[in-house]
């Protein structure tokens, strides 16, 4: 058996095209092979190789791709590949293959998950090699149609009489392949060549004609087919507009759900009543915050969402207590009711007294129960493709509780991952780990039956993906050779945090991950395929760089850009700014700097935090001359006076005009908005206009070419080939690169009204949203709809008169008509998703909406201690009887073709 590749495809000096081939087995073996392809010409790329079976491991389909490879073998690119090439093997026949490149489809969202659960109420087939009939000579025709509506197939008519002679009546039938490819072969024996054909659609039920293909008609080439070959016709895309597809969704954390079912939480039984819900009103998704276990201390600070212990573990407190099982001791019962109802009582969701009642009940529950569902088939079968993720994870938990504390480096043993040692501790603490597989199993079928309830009812849900995780998490005690754990992630200062944001996760390792094919990623993904048909990333902007800061920072002011191109001592001068180390490195601290911070504090500062030197300046004592220090030294200190200092040392401490990069000595990064700081000020006229071309040249110009590479060796091979929507959260300080790599990869970008992307403008043109968007007025880090229309009088003026094209002055608190106004403009919007929160729908009813505007808020990212609370202030089965406001939505939705 022969394969022969051919393929046009450019290259530039030192690329090489190769044939990735995988030849599948019967008994589910894959054998792989990379192979580089020939060229004459730099242009035309041709491959014959012989695919020989065994008679120990018969194969049963071969699929393959293309790569475009440099000298030293390292992949450049990729083609697409979520629907793989892919032929039955037949050891007698030769396969002829005359490709084109495949770039990812512009009707990519077609190809995903998404889309087929909204489209057909399922993730649709996987596609698989047919059994197709092959003869001694065979034309074999493949195309892909995501296009096709319900109740349509595919066919070809051509100019031979085999293939219809161009009457539409007299077409051969295409078999569907799944994923949207369709494959016919043909005997051709005694035809001659070229035979020009076009794809048809036809109707599956009555087999009517329906339409042509567009574009000029296709052909098979001259080259005449041999006996025992068979030409495979990958013909790419069908040629037929697509219909719009635009969807409404809601958008809530689950915490943030509430039934009378719930015990002070939302959880995964929640989340599937909510799905009736996004039924009654027309929606087509919900999307989610992350839901991974959280817990390291059972205090507050683990109400903190995207501080996730493990990227597969999920949530104790998203277990539907009683769905999971009722206990048999009935007064035991009758003491978790009344809990529930104080807890259910709550205008919020108290994390604490969620945590002492849940985790009581499931330890009760597992005592009763769980020797009984550990003896399951789909129990066991759980455990053990888990394994990899579970076990190690268990172990945490057990060691995290019985050590009392996450921070596995204070451990007195495990403190170093070992895998074997692991297995013997699970082992002699049996109990405490078959309590954490059983939790794990109970939620893994719970979000797994809201998943699949979601799908038959046409419903997508979609997850979150945090960008970074936890320092204290089982993924970086497991494999922290992925992890910069000398440095920590957070974002540079924007409008809502003058100071930044620290988030505290460790940077990852890029090099280590790109070497082993980002297998830590693909994983990650392909788990939450198991839940979720569409997903956001998280602060997008880690795959083209992330916000580093040093270990000993509490703000995010003395971070930099990771990768980065930082300067040296050369460079900076060339611009015109005589460069000074000490002056410039070091905190710049004189006399009127003190008086201007700390005022009537100034004095007392001087003596107990600073050291006097030459020339009038100060530096810090050693044992507050970093911000981790000050921080340590003001704990318990909550007075007014002792605030007002300790944020004024931090303030000293990030007085530097530079910032040297902690990997490469002597190379510097500007310090970001250091134009608004006191060493700013101590520059001449002539050196703050030397550093300011400097500065701008830095941050908006210097690193456009290299992120956009860094995002598209990462991005792509990270994603793999999921069939996920990918939808991305890139606000903040976005690079000029960062809207073209997304539109190649396809990716959803976000778009909010009130944070333009264009330079200049107040507020965002809804009309000038991309198709391929999500649009929405707020986010879980922002106020809801009406608390921002409540914030600045001003601003909110502006809008009225602008956007929202009103005369005379907007009223002081939103009305609920202008709200459906609002909501409305983002359903005609051009995006194909239209995401808002549940506080912005809810915000259309003046009798359904909450009166607590202020408690619509769920996190205030410059707030690194806040609790995240909210919780909805109705039911659902509340929200399923307001039939009226219900009908409101159902129209709304509906007129705008969502």
């Amino acid at each position: 058996m022969k394969l022969k590749f051919s393929l046009t495809y450019g290259t530039m000096w030192g690329e090489s095209l190769h044939v990735q081939i995988e030849y599948l087995g019967y008994d589910g073996s894959v054998r792989r092979h990379n192979l580089p392809m020939n060229t004459n010409d730099g242009r035309l790329w041709t491959l014959e190789t012989v695919a020989l079976g065994s008679r120990h491991h018969p194969m049963s389909a071969f699929r393959y791709c293309y790569q475009v490879e440099n000298a030293a073998g390292d992949i450049i690119r990729r083609e697409w590949n979520m629907v793989p090439r892919i032929y039955p093997f037949d050891p007698t026949k030769d396969y002829t293959m005359p490709d084109s490149w495949r770039d990812i489809p512009f009707q990519y969202h077609m190809y995903t998950s998404a889309y087929a659960v909204t489209m057909y109420g399922s993730r649709g087939e996987e596609v698989r090699p047919l059994p197709t009939s092959l003869y001694r000579r065979t034309l074999l025709f493949r195309v892909s149609a995501p296009q096709l509506k319900p109740g349509q197939e595919l066919a070809v008519c051509g100019s031979h009489p085999a293939l219809g002679g161009w009457n539409t009546s007299r077409y051969m039938k295409m078999q569907y392949a799944g994923q949207a490819e369709w494959v016919l072969s043909v005997n051709v024996m005694g035809m001659f060549f070229p035979i020009e054909y076009k794809y048809v659609v036809v109707d599956a039920e009555t087999s009517a004609f329906v339409a042509w293909e567009e574009g000029d008609n296709r052909t098979t080439g001259d080259k005449e087919i041999s006996d025992g070959e068979v030409l495979a016709l990958d013909g790419g895309f069908l040629r037929v507009s697509e219909d719009v597809w635009k969807i409404a969704g809601v958008v809530i954390p689950v915490f943030s759900l509430r039934s009378s079912f719930s015990y002070g939480v939302g959880d995964f039984g929640d989340l599937k009543r909510m799905v009736d819900w996004v039924v009654e009103t027309g929606m087509k998704m919900i999307q989610i915050l992350p839901i991974n276990d959280t817990t390291k201390t059972r205090g507050w600070s683990d109400s903190y969402p995207y501080n996730a212990v493990s990227v597969y573990a999920l949530h104790p407190h998203y277990v539907d207590l009683e769905a999971a099982g009722v206990l048999s001791d009935k007064s035991r019962m009758t003491a978790y009711h009344r809990q529930r109802q104080e807890l259910n009582a709550l205008p919020y969701s108290d994390y604490e007294a969620v945590d002492r009642v849940k985790t009581a009940y499931l330890h009760e529950l597992y005592a009763e129960c769980g020797w009984q569902m550990s003896g399951t088939e789909e129990y066991r079968t759980f455990v053990e493709k888990n394994a990899g993720w579970l076990m190690p994870y268990a172990a945490f938990c057990s060691m995290r509780d019985r050590c009392g504390t996450a921070h596995f480096e204070e451990w007195p043993e495990h403190s170093v991952y070992n895998q074997e040692a692991v297995r013997r501790y699970c082992d002699a603490n049996q109990e405490d780990v078959q309590y954490v597989y059983f939790v794990q199993y109970l939620l893994h079928r719970q979000l797994l039956e809201a998943g699949d309830y979601a799908r038959s009812k046409g419903v997508v849900i979609k997850g979150d993906i945090p960008i970074g995780v936890c320092r204290d998490s089982v993924d970086v005690w497991m494999q922290p050779q992925y992890f910069n754990l000398d440095s920590q992630t957070g974002a540079p200062p924007d409008a809502f945090t003058q100071n930044g944001q620290n988030w505290e996760f460790p940077t990852y390792n890029w090099p280590a991950m790109i070497a082993d094919g980002c297998s830590w990623w693909r994983s990650r993904f392909a788990h939450m395929e198991h839940y979720f048909d569409a997903f956001r990333i998280d602060h997008v902007l880690g795959f083209f760089r992330i916000w580093e800061i040093p270990l000993d920072s509490v703000h995010g002011l003395l971070g930099h850009f990771s990768p980065a191109l930082p300067l040296t001592s050369g460079e900076i001068e060339y611009f015109g700014l005589p460069f000074r180390k000490d002056l410039f490195t070091r905190p710049f601290i004189n006399d009127s700097i003190i008086d201007r911070i700390f005022g009537v504090h100034a004095g007392y500062v001087r003596d107990a935090f600073l050291i006097s030197g030459p020339y009038g300046l100060y530096s810090l004592k050693g044992d507050y001359d970093t911000q981790r220090k000050v921080e340590r030294h003001f704990v318990g200190m909550h007075d007014e006076n002792s605030i007002w200092i300790r944020d004024g040392l931090y303030r000293l401490i990030s007085n530097v005009l530079f910032v040297e990069d902690p990997r490469q000595p002597e190379m510097y990064h500007p310090r970001i908005g250091v134009y608004n700081e006191p060493v700013f000020d101590a520059l001449s006229v002539e050196e703050k206009e030397a550093f300011m071309r400097l500065y701008n040249n830095y941050y908006y110009n210097r690193h456009n070419d290299y992120w956009r590479e860094q995002a598209m060796t990462r991005l792509p091979v990270a994603l793999g080939n999921t069939r996920m929507m990918v939808c991305a959260e890139d606000l903040g300080m976005l690079p000029d690169c960062v809207g073209s790599v997304l539109d190649a990869l396809r990716i959803q970008t976000l778009e909010i009204q009130t944070m333009p992307k264009q330079s200049g403008l107040e507020f965002a043109h809804l009309a000038a949203n991309p198709y391929r968007s999500v649009a929405t007025f707020s986010t879980h880090d922002m106020p809801s709809l009406r608390m921002w229309w409540e914030e600045s009088p001003e601003r909110t003026q502006r809008y009225y008169v602008t956007m929202m094209q009103k005369e005379g002055r907007a009223p002081e608190h939103l009305p609920a008509h202008l709200a459906e106004e609002i909501v409305a403009r983002h359903l005609y919007c051009p995006s194909m998703l239209c995401l808002l929160s549940f506080q912005d729908w809810m915000a259309m009813d003046g009798e359904l909406r909450s009166d607590a505007v202020r408690e619509e808020r769920i996190n205030v990212p410059a707030d690194n201690s806040h609790r995240w609370k909210y919780r909805m202030h109705i039911t659902i089965e509340e929200l399923m009887k307001a039939e009226r406001f219900n009908q409101k939505l159902r129209q709304m939705i509906t007129r705008s073709r969502r």
